[in-house]
């Protein structure tokens, strides 16, 4: 991570794949057949298990992950010339660029969060789907989980580490940069300095410029070349890069040309490794429409914060600052602090405030099953002993006598309370309401046969479910505060993700002292 360092590993985005959908869409559906071949695609999560995906709003609309991979494989002889290293050329690649999107219900906002390459964490188990090989559990840098058998090996671990349930994974390699730039006709950046990176090969002229081909790799690699030469610096010069690619392609001044818009379409297509969900050209076009629908100005990048451990060796995710920031991405509250202050915990299911679900208890709350689990666990935090039950004993003293803790393993990062069937929503609030658990954590799920409630990370003590609410771009009392559903007391993210919108035209790297000519 730190400047003295002399390994060179890609560093650039791979929001690009997502960009570029936006843009080529149409003109891939003419000639499908042809693209589809081009795609490769693979197995979405190879972890033993998976998080339900996310629960729709009030409308029924429901939220989009996509994890969006950037690998350093030496698969090819391009590879291996843009990579700089033959020695590496038989090795297993890893995934060194790696960003969470998360395209809100409404669709109108997204946020990108990445994550640091040397990121230690927990990597599940995972088991090959092609071979059938099993890769144990181990703790390890997160660009590392690539090699455990593909991305699906990488989506499990962001599910692990973030409690984000991911909908769709993308990914592409050395070589799909490089010709993408090139079809897009370059991106234009801009830099405080002169600056030269011999490690990259980034040599450019103090005020903006236009990158494309392998100028943009360079660019897009750099890290010794901006700020103090670590990936905050380097994360932030590639969420600039996509910042103005993406207002090219929306404002359509590079997609005049059927030529170029060709062969936009042609190297997008051979770059990407996608899952099986998004296997085709339209799938990706359906997918391409509803990012389409997100205006610049509501698209906020960010660094997950983190701090160096082990004296530098890797990073670990900052305490409270990275919970904050993945809270918010669960809970669907937009980065930038400019969501519409949602009603207060009004019926989440049936809309304008009506009731829509029972409001009378199946039977009296002596006769209520209701299973009781600890999730405090997670890979961030180690789980709180006896927290199923301590709160299944708080229950029984308020009526629920049939409540029991149920002590097989789980990890949860929110706390929530399920119910099977809908005669059974009015059990599920009675307990909600005895605990003090907002309305909106009682979601309706098909994966249990009781009411059941999952103590998550979000509430490590007590019997009583934390009082502490988003703030005004979240869906509770505006009150503020950086509790269980995450949000600053301004709604937006901590200060240390580095945010930086999508419609900040003046972004200009600041350039490294150390690396000016």
């Amino acid at each position: 991570m730190r400047p003295k360092r002399k390994r060179r590993v890609l560093r650039w985005t791979a929001l690009v794949l997502s960009v570029l959908i936006l843009g080529t869409a149409g003109a891939a559906y003419l000639y499908y057949r042809h693209l589809n071949a081009n795609l490769d695609k693979d197995a979405l999560n190879l972890g033993d298990s998976k998080l339900d995906k996310a629960d729709p709003n009030a409308k029924g609309q429901t939220p989009l992950n996509i994890l969006l991979l950037g690998s350093d494989s030496r698969n090819s002889k391009e590879n291996v010339k843009l990579g700089g290293s033959r020695a590496d050329a038989t090795r297993k690649p890893l995934a060194d660029v790696q960003m969470l999107v998360h395209v809100s219900a409404d669709r109108s906002n997204m946020s990108v969060v990445s994550v640091p390459r040397d990121t230690r964490t927990t990597i599940p188990r995972c088991t090959d789907t092609d071979d059938g090989k099993v890769y144990p559990k181990v703790t390890n840098k997160i660009n590392t989980s690539l090699q455990n058998g593909g991305p699906g090996c990488t989506v499990a671990t962001w599910e692990e580490m973030t409690g984000v349930p991911i909908d769709h994974f993308m990914m592409i390699d050395f070589s799909g940069v490089v010709s993408m730039a090139d079809a897009v006709g370059g991106v234009p950046v801009c830099v405080n300095e002169n600056v030269h990176d011999p490690k990259s090969k980034l040599k450019l002229e103090k005020g903006e410029s236009t990158v494309k081909g392998k100028m943009a790799l360079s660019w897009l690699r750099t890290r010794h070349g901006f700020g103090d030469g670590t990936d905050i610096g380097r994360a932030r010069a590639q969420h600039m890069y996509m910042n103005a690619m993406v207002r090219q392609l929306k404002a359509g001044t590079k997609l005049t040309d059927p030529g170029k818009l060709m062969s936009l379409a042609e190297a997008a297509t051979k770059a990407l490794t996608v899952d099986d969900g998004i296997d085709s050209v339209k799938k990706l076009y359906d997918l391409g429409n509803d990012l389409k629908k997100v205006p610049t100005k509501r698209i906020t990048m960010a660094t997950m914060p983190w701090e160096y451990a082990m004296g530098g060796a890797y990073v670990v995710p900052k305490k409270d600052d990275a919970d904050q920031l993945f809270s918010m991405v669960r809970h669907d509250v937009a980065l930038d602090g400019k969501d519409k202050k949602k009603e207060k915990d009004k019926d989440k299911s049936g809309g304008g405030g009506k009731k829509s679900e029972p409001t009378e208890l199946s039977r009296p709350e002596g006769e209520i099953p209701v299973q009781v689990q600890n999730g405090t666990g997670t890979s961030l935090q180690r789980p709180v002993q006896g927290r199923a039950g301590a709160v299944a004993e708080a229950l029984t003293g308020k009526g629920f006598t049939q409540a029991a803790a149920d002590r097989t393993p789980k990890s949860q990062a929110d706390t929530t309370i399920r119910y099977p069937s809908r005669d059974q929503r009015a059990d599920a609030l009675a307990v909600a309401k005895a605990l003090g658990v907002p309305e909106r954590l009682v979601k309706h799920s098909t994966m249990t046969d009781r009411v059941t409630l999952v103590v998550g990370a979000d509430w490590r003590e007590g019997t009583d479910y934390p009082k502490t609410e988003p703030g005004p771009s979240g869906s509770g009392d505006g009150k503020g505060g950086t509790g269980g559903t995450g949000g600053t007391d301004d709604g937006k993210a901590p200060k240390s993700a580095d945010a930086l919108n999508g419609d900040d035209k003046k972004a200009c790297m600041k350039v490294n002292p150390n690396y000016t000519w």
